[in-house]
């Protein structure tokens, strides 16, 4: 039976509800509607039921639930990374697995899956440690860390994926128990990466980096500037230190009333950086050499003043979204990539994004089925959806990005940077791919868990 033809009774949702200490909301609730939404309110999922469980007890009975009704469960902490086909599944949001425990003299902290970035950067303040963490503080490190990840500090600390050291996972049969690489080295390798389909995990173990001092901030250039400074950032990327995070930015802002007025109806190029040490900033002498920055704050800085400059949005909205990891930046590309990008028929297309790839990320220190190595760079673009603007343009820009870059894209692509549609074959061999079905085919035989993005 595939998921999309399983279909779930009210009356048995009923008696599941019975069951839990925590809630179970169903179609029928008034709540119902904006407990299955999504941190991206474009996509439209509509599970069976959401439910909120209060401890392990209540994900055993869910899965129990699931086995002898033909539902399968999902588990989305914020629902980031979202996909629509969730018809006939228990939507598990698991706010109540708050644990955050932190050792600095270990350099591990241990992270509940309803815990959020925000949280543990907190914590850290002040440490001289910081976290694999990506640039939103709302995003929650389970969901992160399970796909993969990727973040400033991603050059010299690999994907975020690379820093689990163990997690406590519910079994699809109810086991709940803690796993690591000598105890589970499969069940390791597939939660580093496409963790939701062997287990759903209720803690993680993780690792803490040394950075006692950090040096970061943004340097903003005009857009005409633009193919100048992507072409010194591409150059630099060749010999640039592990301990340098670099992106660069072609922003278009439309004249939208809730936008700041600094920045409404403004086209300009952004380069944003964290450095391990103030040392690892100096291929930006190259960058002030090619362009003059119109404004530019660099210094000293911590993890929570750079999640703070990012200024991701906090709460939720639609928003379409592309990303392709490439495996260079040749100077036709960035020619025609930027020529593209001013034309008036693409202004739905906010920003694009190139994060620099390379350093610890072609080398990973642990197995795992998330990977970027050989990857040069990794391509964002955004197209918000404004009240009232319809959404036809931005998805054509986005297909226009993606039939331009598509021919230089690397073999592997980060599972946290999927689009809605995207399955994993976008990220792996066919012989992972393989290796995954069969982890987790062994693991969750009655097929419980919901498939998510395993290709069919």
């Amino acid at each position: 039976m595939t998921t999309e033809q399983r279909y779930v009774a009210p009356a048995a949702l009923t008696s599941l509800a019975d069951t839990l200490r925590g809630r179970l909301t169903t179609p029928d609730d008034p709540h119902y509607d904006a407990e299955r939404s999504p941190w991206n309110l474009a996509v439209d999922q509509r599970p069976a039921a959401i439910a909120h469980p209060a401890g392990v007890d209540d994900l055993q009975a869910i899965l129990a639930f699931a086995r002898d009704s033909g539902a399968t469960v999902t588990v989305q902490p914020n629902g980031h990374g979202a996909s629509s086909a969730l018809e006939g599944a228990i939507l598990t949001r698991p706010a109540a697995f708050d644990r955050l425990e932190i050792d600095a003299d270990a350099r591990t902290a241990v992270v509940g899956a309803g815990v959020q970035w925000g949280a543990v950067i907190a914590a850290l303040d002040g440490t001289g440690l910081v976290v694999p963490s990506g640039t939103s503080r709302v995003v929650s490190p389970a969901g992160y860390l399970l796909g993969g990840g990727h973040s400033w500090l991603s050059r010299w600390a690999g994907l975020g994926a690379q820093s689990l050291r163990a997690a406590w996972i519910v079994r699809p049969d109810g086991t709940h128990e803690r796993v690591d690489d000598a105890s589970d080295p499969d069940t390791m390798w597939a939660l580093r990466g496409a963790g939701g389909a062997v287990g759903i995990v209720t803690e993680l173990e993780i690792d803490l980096l040394e950075a006692p001092t950090l040096f970061g901030g943004s340097l903003v250039f005009s857009a005409a500037d633009g193919p100048a400074v992507l072409r010194a950032v591409r150059d630099a990327a060749a010999d640039a230190p592990e301990g340098l995070g670099l992106f660069v930015s072609t922003m278009r802002m439309p004249d939208a009333p809730m936008l700041p007025e600094e920045v409404r109806g403004r086209s300009f190029t952004t380069v944003d950086v964290l450095a391990r040490a103030e040392a690892d900033l100096a291929p930006l002498a190259d960058l002030r050499a090619v362009a003059t920055p119109v404004r530019e704050q660099l210094g000293a800085t911590t993890q929570a003043a750079m999640a703070a400059m990012s200024m991701e949005p906090e709460d939720p909205s639609p928003s379409r979204g592309s990303s392709i990891a490439l495996e260079g930046l040749p100077d036709p590309v960035i020619d025609e990539l930027l020529e593209w990008r001013a034309r008036p028929e693409q202004a739905a297309l906010i920003g694009v994004t190139m994060r620099m790839l390379g350093g610890a990320l072609d080398a990973p220190q642990r197995p795992g089925f998330a990977t970027l190595a050989g990857a040069s760079w990794l391509s964002m673009g955004l197209a918000p959806m404004f009240p009232g603007a319809p959404p036809e343009a931005g998805a054509a820009s986005l297909a226009g990005l993606d039939a331009l870059l598509r021919p230089h894209s690397s073999e592997r692509m980060v599972p946290t940077f999927l689009g809605e549609d995207d399955t994993l074959e976008r990220c792996a061999t066919a012989d992972d791919l393989a290796r995954l079905r069969a982890i987790r085919d062994a693991a969750d035989p009655d097929g419980v868990l919901h498939e998510g993005r395993l290709p069919r």
